[in-house]
Formats: C-alpha cells, structure tokens, sequence
C-alpha cells in the first residue's frame, strides 16, 4: 500500500487532513494550530511531497524522517505533521480493521471522563450554566474565572470577579461535583499566586495554565506558592519541551495537544514520561469531531489519562461524520470501528465555509497589550 495524495481541508474553524493510498482506505487527522490554519494548510501540501509514495505504515519512521530533515522547526510544522500522523494511524487501523487504541495496547477504559464548560456574563449566569451542565449528567466543570472586561480591571477587581464566580457555581451545585479554572495564561506570575491563594478555599481541581509557558522557572514559583495542582502545556509542541515541564515538579497535569505535538506517535510517548512522574494527562482539545475521535482513542489507550472536554459532541460539525461520538452523561463512548472510529462525509465539508482568525489584539486600559 502506498499514499497516493494528500488533501488539507479548510473547515469552519478547523484544518482537517484526508490521506489517501492506493488501495483505497483514506485516513482523516486534523491539525491543531488554530489561529494560523493557512499556513498550516500550505504545510501540509509542502510536506506531501514527501509523504506521497511512501508507505503509510511506517509511521513513526515517517515522523523521524520530516522533523529531523533540518534544522528547522515549531509549531506549524509539528501542527502539519500531527495531522498526517493521525491520518496514517487511521489508515493502519482500517488497513487491519482495529480500533488505534487497540494498535496503541489496548483499552484501559470503556468510556472517557469529559467535563462541560461553564459561562455566564455574570456569578449568577455561571451558577445556572453548572447547574444545567450538572442536570445533564457532568460530574465535571471548568470555568474561566474572569467577566467581560477583565482586562481593563485592577487586579484586585478581577480577583474579587473570580471569587466570586466560584462561590455561584459552588452555591449551584455543591461541593461533590469536580470544580477546575482555566486562566488560559492571563495572569502575570504576581497575579497568578494571589488569585491561586484566593479561590483555593473552593476545592479546585486544578489552575490551568496560569502564566505564558515560555518560563519554567515561572511555573515553578507559581507552583510553590498556590495550593492548587497546577495544569500545564497546551501551547507546546515537542517531547523534549514537555520532558522539561515535567521535570520542574511544578505540574500535576500536563496538556498535549494530539493535533499539534506529534500526533498519536508522539503524544503516547508524552503521555510515558508522565506516567513515569505520577502526573495525569489533562489534554488539549481544539476543533472538529474528527479531532474529538482521535483524542478518544488515545484517552482509551493510556492508563494516566485524566480529563477533556466535549464541546465537539454537540457541535454542528458533526454533520461532516457518517456516524458521530456518542457523549453519555459525563463520559463518551469509545467506539470500537476501526482506525479512528469516525469516516468523513467529504461531500459536506464544503458546506463549513473556512472562518480565519483576525489579530485584533488584546490590550488593558492603559493601552499596553495584556497577557
């Protein structure tokens, strides 16, 4: 069997790859830089030069091969390249009609663990976004712990806003129900320890990236100083980086993405180093169903998995897929169909026009530009 073409698809919001071979079996992956789709497109039509006559089973020599071919590299390559991993282990899993996860070791679990997300412009419009979520079967919540406007407030002000925002989601649903924030690095180091030290009283699960990941000296001061497990890595994208995270002992949880650091031949290596540390992997999920299928299957197949959302089960998209995930209550079931467990409807695709990211920026009230 030998790949006979590469198609990169734009989405909607999403970058989803088709790979082709010669004996008719098409892998689908996705790429998961998602503010900069365009130039991963171009990428992966780059790469393909590459790829095309080559066997597809001979993945992990494949990602060798690209990433070590020069000198150069980052995130937009690495996004190409954890798309078309995807795609080669779906068509090696349909090639001999396995599950990835069963190509992977085998399942370590039936049904993955998901949380919901909670909005609300207001405390009050959080506590009824978790008591809904919670009414519809999640035993997890995340919330970004912030109000329209947090960036032009005092610190003070945007500490007392998530103060408040826990307090209405725990007055909503109690204390029994898995509470985590995500601060989506929007706080500077001295921001993070005081508002880590104000929520901690509301028996959090984790603080999710709380500062920009380019200082690990950082992320261990912030660690030292909040008494909360810290989460961490979402925005990097090659084992040695998070080889690094880990070994600062600041984190409880790291965050992969499958669909920007290296795809099911590296993220399982990822997902080893953490389970040699005791740390759960926390992953990334951006984009389309397709996305959504693959993360499952590498959720099923590694023992330290620990949480990710679901927003893709109830997307729109999944119009694209002939037979969607299913989500029940607070979990998701794996599927057991072969490679990825979803096949594309490549004829809807195009009814998902492309939908780019603009740079508008992001700018506090004094005009300079906020985390």
């Amino acid at each position: 069997m030998k790949i006979e073409r590469i198609q990169p698809f734009l989405v909607d919001r999403c970058l989803i790859v088709r790979v082709y071979t010669d004996a008719g079996i098409v892998g689908t992956g996705e790429a998961g830089l998602w503010s900069h789709h365009k130039l991963v497109h171009d990428a992966i039509v780059d790469l393909s030069a590459y790829y095309v006559g080559q066997d597809p089973s001979r993945i992990e020599h494949h990602f060798q091969v690209v990433s070590r071919d020069t000198h150069f590299q980052g995130a937009v390559l690495n996004a190409a390249m954890s798309a078309i991993d995807i795609a080669l282990w779906d068509i090696l899993g349909k090639s001999v009609g396995k599950p990835v996860y069963e190509l992977l070791g085998g399942k370590c679990r039936d049904k993955i663990t998901v949380f919901a997300n909670v909005g609300g412009a207001t405390p009050e419009a959080r506590g009824e976004s978790a008591a809904k979520a919670v009414a519809e079967g999640y035993r997890s919540l995340r919330t970004m712990p912030f109000l329209p406007g947090a960036e032009t407030k005092s610190s003070t002000q945007v500490v007392s806003d998530a103060v408040a925002i826990l307090r209405a989601i725990r007055d909503a649903v109690g204390y029994e129900i898995d509470l985590g924030v995500e601060i989506h690095r929007n706080l500077s180091k001295t921001e993070a320890v005081v508002m880590g030290n104000e929520i901690a009283p509301f028996r959090l699960l984790y603080f999710e990236d709380p500062l920009a990941p380019e200082s690990t000296d950082a992320l261990r001061y912030v660690a030292a100083h909040v008494n909360i497990p810290i989460a961490a890595g979402e925005r990097s994208y090659s084992l040695p980086r998070f080889k690094e995270i880990i070994d600062t002992g600041a984190v409880s949880l790291i965050r992969p993405d499958l669909s920007l650091a290296g795809g099911f031949t590296q993220v399982k290596k990822i997902a080893a180093l953490a389970e040699a540390a005791f740390i759960g992997v926390f992953p990334h999920l951006m984009g389309s169903p397709v996305n959504m299928a693959a993360y499952v299957q590498l959720d099923a197949a590694i023992p330290n998995y620990f949480l990710q959302e679901s927003h893709t089960t109830a997307d729109a998209l999944n119009d694209i897929l002939v037979e969607p995930l299913v989500r029940e209550g607070g979990y998701v079931i794996v599927p057991d169909r072969p490679g990825i467990g979803v096949e594309v409807r490549e004829e809807m695709l195009a009814r998902f026009p492309y939908r780019g990211h603009t740079i508008t920026g992001h700018f506090k009230d004094d005009g300079s530009v906020t985390h």
